[in-house]
């Protein structure tokens, strides 16, 4: 059974950074496609960043391009999601999830998911 943990979320103000990070069992990071999306207050589920097979090929949302950086460990079976220069408008509902091919950008890919964590960005 694939679990997905994340951590690392909090409280930031705007320009200040945080990393996430995902801890996976059950299914090797290097295999699949890893994501991270988010969910804000009265709005739906997004798409963030991607990390993709053996390649590391990395996707991400245009509107933190230049700013996050998805990473994994391979040793650790974990992923991160490194934020810097957030905004309030980052703030959400941060979610690892994990599918078994494409590239992770449509939310309806994923097929294990994360509890997630909060992010919070105060101006």
């Amino acid at each position: 059974q694939v679990q997905l943990v994340e951590s690392g979320g909090g409280l930031v103000q705007a320009g200040g950074s945080l990393r996430l990070s995902c801890a996976a069992s059950g299914r090797a990071i290097s295999n699949y496609v890893m994501g991270w999306l988010r969910q804000a207050p009265g709005k739906e589920r997004e798409f963030v960043a991607s990390i993709v097979g053996k390649g590391a090929s990395t996707f991400y949302a245009d509107s933190v391009l230049g700013r996050f950086t998805i990473s994994r460990d391979n040793a650790k079976n974990t992923v991160y999601l490194q934020m810097t220069s957030l905004k309030p408008e980052d703030t959400a509902v941060y979610y690892c999830a994990t599918t078994h091919g494409g590239m992770g950008l449509k939310i309806y890919e994923y097929d294990y998911w994360g509890q997630g964590t909060q992010v919070t960005v105060s101006s």
